[in-house]
């Protein structure tokens, strides 16, 4: 039983690993529209997504504060409303990836 909770763990490790090297060098898979996403989505696919719509999130926020900006819009409360949304799910994926990188470490010193 041990053995095999060993080899399993290694295997998740591995896996893990591999697919957070691949986030590293920026592979990007095709995303697959929200309402498509087969129930076997892997990790590494749902994080691309995440980081995909926190940086749609804050491109929308800074078109909203230029527009602010340059006077072709006075919505400054809806601007900043975007803003700090953008800002809010930036940090939120910051705190996944570190939770992350944090279960990666663990698992990595875990003795086998």
């Amino acid at each position: 039983m041990a053995a095999n909770l060993g080899l399993m763990i290694h295997a998740d490790r591995t896996q893990l690993l591999g697919e957070l090297g691949a986030l590293g060098q920026g592979a990007a898979a095709p995303r697959p529209a929200q309402d498509e996403a087969p129930a076997g989505q892997g990790f590494g696919q749902a994080m691309m997504a995440a980081v995909r719509d926190v940086d749609q999130q804050n491109r929308q926020a800074s078109e909203k504060m230029t527009e602010v900006d340059s006077g072709q819009s006075d919505d400054l409360v809806g601007a900043m409303l975007m803003s700090q949304e953008a800002n809010l799910s930036f940090s939120m994926l910051m705190q996944v990836r570190n939770k992350v990188v944090g279960a990666v470490d663990e698992l990595i010193k875990m003795q086998l």
